[in-house]
């Protein structure tokens, strides 16, 4: 079974030609703490076995600047496709979508709040994101998002609404609890999402390592499949972020994975990726990636 990564990192060491400049105004702990370079994340990759990545811009080293991303997609381009961070309230942020998506970038984040950034400094339903969701819909972009249910899943849900040709990505599977076990009312707010056909889900070691219930992951992702589907789910390392090897990481999510079908595991890991980030793929694999059959 072919392996992609949807949530790896990146930072360069060279922050002159690369500045650091975080949103938030304070650095990520572990982008200075464990961070990699492109050739040594193509290296963790290649000890995983792991084929190919969507290479995730790390806002809070670099802010919106994606230029180190851009290079990596440049370098490799057999192996990563880039997800681009920017200002999505900008008057040109249409023009700033077509330069990284002419790059490689296939793409894009929109980064509302994290650990740098502890307050959400936007809301997805305002108006003022819709020619960038247009726009997205025109060149086929997928949008990662990483909001949760405190502050962001009724304003994803009207940008779903009103974009339905969007594939929308949320990161962390939206951090939801299941801390109480089945049949996890508290996750009631993400899995009431799983109506909308566009919302597919990005399972990451953030999930399995920050608790909420992911000490028993099976239970959880047996409920997320019979939700979404796995052909809405996809797995990301967030490597390096995450704490481990990328193999420790993938080892993880698959023995959490252990109790799904075979055919479940290869949406997870391989193919939901490819209908999402079809750069990554042959013709022949993304007519395979389109069909659930």
């Amino acid at each position: 079974m072919k392996i992609i990564d949807t949530h790896p990192h990146v930072v360069s060491e060279d922050s002159v030609r690369y500045p650091i400049s975080p949103l938030g105004e304070r650095r990520s702990d572990w982008s200075h703490e464990r961070s990699v370079t492109t050739e040594q994340l193509i290296d963790a990759m290649d000890s995983a076995g792991i084929a190919k990545a969507a290479l995730v811009h790390s806002s809070t080293t670099y802010g919106f600047a994606c230029g180190y991303v851009a290079d990596a997609v440049a370098a490799y381009p057999d192996r990563l496709t880039g997800v681009f961070s920017m200002n999505v309230l900008a008057d040109d942020a249409v023009h700033t979508m077509r330069k990284w998506f002419a790059k490689g970038l296939t793409g894009m984040r929109i980064y509302v709040k994290g650990t740098t950034v502890t307050t959400a400094w936007l809301s997805l339903d305002d108006p003022r994101l819709f020619p960038v969701y247009a726009c997205a819909a025109d060149l086929g972009i997928t949008v990662a998002v990483n909001v949760n249910a405190v502050d962001g899943f009724e304003a994803l849900e009207a940008a779903m609404q009103r974009f339905p040709e969007v594939n929308f990505f949320l990161d962390h599977a939206g951090r939801a609890d299941y801390s109480d076990g089945a049949p996890f009312t508290a996750a009631g707010p993400l899995l009431r999402l799983a109506r909308h056909p566009n919302l597919f889900l990005k399972v990451t070691s953030v999930n399995f390592l920050k608790g909420k219930g992911w000490d028993r992951p099976a239970p959880i992702l047996e409920r997320l499949v019979s939700e979404f589907g796995a052909d809405r789910i996809a797995w990301g390392s967030n490597y390096p972020a995450s704490e481990g090897s990328m193999k420790d990481l993938l080892d993880m999510a698959m023995r959490g994975c252990a109790t799904l079908s075979d055919e479940d595991r290869e949406w997870i890991f391989s193919r939901t990726a490819l209908r999402l980030y079809p750069s990554l793929t042959s013709n022949r694999e993304q007519a395979s990636a389109r069909s659930c059959g």
